[in-house]
């Protein structure tokens, strides 16, 4: 539950406060642990047991306007490094990793582009590729493509979209979470029905949406506009994980992600889901740090 070191702001130039949450080793390698949608800070605690085995700090924020995190208006992918930046000063990380987990992966992209200077290492992990890839959305379901579609155009129906799931995730984010898990494979169902991995996911979604839908809202139509650079000019290695039988981001925009950044590392797994993380944390973290205990 909150606590302590995960529920906590750091106050920005722009008067903003950024919340963020600490895992794994407090004396640790620093590494940002980028969360997906709807998502939190809390998130990252799936990151917790394997982090702490091998000594790494992971700095887990809240994108502006979700959980902690203020909103900022206009915001765009291509500027949320300066924040991650920031933060980092703050906490006095000269060099770190980044992990961006499903719809964080286009923050973790816009990091290895405009940032590699200060990064040891980069993973995408079930990560998005840009919406407007030909065949992006093959494999999602009709109406995630439709709304997908819509989202840019008709940013009305994405708040609207968000006030109604935030209201659940504040009410019971439990019932929530077991809508979401009902449209997904049995892979991803067996994953979420243990209980710590259950209450882990509870907390992040009604996390998420304390502050409303507002955040969540802009979060979402940013995912379905460009993203403000080329996949292609990013220099640094890119390490990507992604499960065959993952139906919320499609394996299609895994493989795209692979092949349009020069130097990627790419694992792909059949039979696994959007969860895979969960059951490989230890082995990603270990490939961003070789070198840990």
């Amino acid at each position: 539950m909150p606590g302590p070191t995960n529920d906590q702001t750091l106050p920005l130039r722009d008067g903003r406060n950024l919340g963020f949450a600490v895992y794994g080793d407090p004396d640790g390698t620093p590494e940002f642990f980028l969360h997906g949608f709807p998502g939190s800070r809390l998130g990252a605690r799936i990151a917790d047991k394997a982090a702490a085995r091998l000594g790494i700090r992971v700095i887990a924020l809240d994108r502006p306007g979700f959980g902690l995190s203020d909103f900022k208006p206009g915001r765009t992918i291509a500027d949320w490094p300066d924040d991650l930046v920031e933060a980092a000063d703050i906490l006095g990380a000269d060099r770190f990793a980044v992990i961006g987990l499903s719809a964080g992966s286009p923050y973790a992209a816009a990091c290895a582009f405009s940032i590699p200077h200060r990064l040891t290492s980069v993973a995408i992990v079930s990560g998005m590729s840009p919406l407007n890839t030909p065949g992006a959305t093959v494999g999602m379901r009709r109406a995630s493509r439709v709304f997908f579609a819509l989202a840019p155009r008709l940013s009305w129906i994405t708040r609207l979209a968000m006030w109604w799931i935030g209201r659940q995730a504040r009410h019971d984010a439990g019932r929530l979470l077991d809508k979401i898990s009902a449209r997904l494979p049995l892979t991803d169902k067996a994953v979420l029905a243990r209980p710590e991995v259950r209450q882990t996911y509870r907390d992040d979604i009604a996390e998420a949406f304390r502050q409303g839908g507002r955040g969540p809202a802009w979060d979402l139509s940013l995912l379905a506009r460009p993203w403000g650079f080329r996949l292609e000019d990013i220099k640094m290695e890119v390490h990507i994980w992604h499960g065959e039988a993952d139906t919320i981001v499609s394996p299609f925009m895994g493989r795209h992600l692979a092949c349009a950044i020069p130097n990627s590392r790419a694992r792909f797994y059949p039979g696994e889901g959007h969860t895979l993380a969960l059951d490989r944390m230890e082995e990603i973290q270990t490939a961003l740090f070789p070198y840990s205990r």
